[in-house]
């Protein structure tokens, strides 16, 4: 019984920690940068064209992307076409132009992501206490488990945030 509430928590912070990793790969410093969806290919006439073929990208501060297509028929497929990107960005669109705010890298939302999963299981091993199906020893040695798993994964995503900011920070 515990066993599998350890291993599902390890798969879960295991996720945890791909998305962090996935999300600092994508996005380079958290700063609006036009290469960041310069290339997303926007279905046009029925031809996936790169974005910067078809729109103006500015930056007009540093958590922003703004796109302004040429031609405003496309402006819902553009919106589309960086909703797909799997960059994790969320664009809004007033009739004429497309906003995107990038959202600040974050490893503090890997870590909460973390303590929730142990959180979780914890509570799925008292439940299992309380109806007696696992003993008391059992119930403590399973949350002892559950720390130190969250504890390797938290610093797991220590790690990855140190060895990323280590890359910006290099000239």
């Amino acid at each position: 019984m515990i066993e599998a509430n350890v291993k599902d928590a390890e798969t879960k912070m295991q996720k945890s920690l791909d998305a962090l990793a996935k999300e600092i790969l994508t996005i380079r410093t958290g700063r609006a940068s036009p290469a960041l969806v310069d290339k997303i290919p926007v279905e046009y006439y029925g031809n996936p064209t790169p974005l910067n073929q078809l729109a103006t990208i500015t930056v007009p501060e540093a958590r922003m992307i703004l796109i302004q297509p040429w031609d405003r028929t496309i402006i819902s497929a553009v919106e589309k076409a960086i909703q797909k990107s799997e960059l994790g960005l969320n664009p809004g669109n007033d009739g004429q132009l497309i906003r995107v705010p990038i959202p600040p890298l974050n490893e503090e939302a890997a870590h909460i992501a973390i303590r929730n999963i142990r959180r979780e299981q914890m509570d799925r091993i008292k439940a299992l206490e309380k109806e007696k199906k696992i003993s008391a020893d059992e119930a403590r040695r399973g949350g002892e488990q559950l720390q130190k798993l969250a504890d390797r994964y938290i610093g797991l995503v220590d790690q990855v945030a140190a060895r990323k900011e280590a890359e910006i920070m290099e000239v």
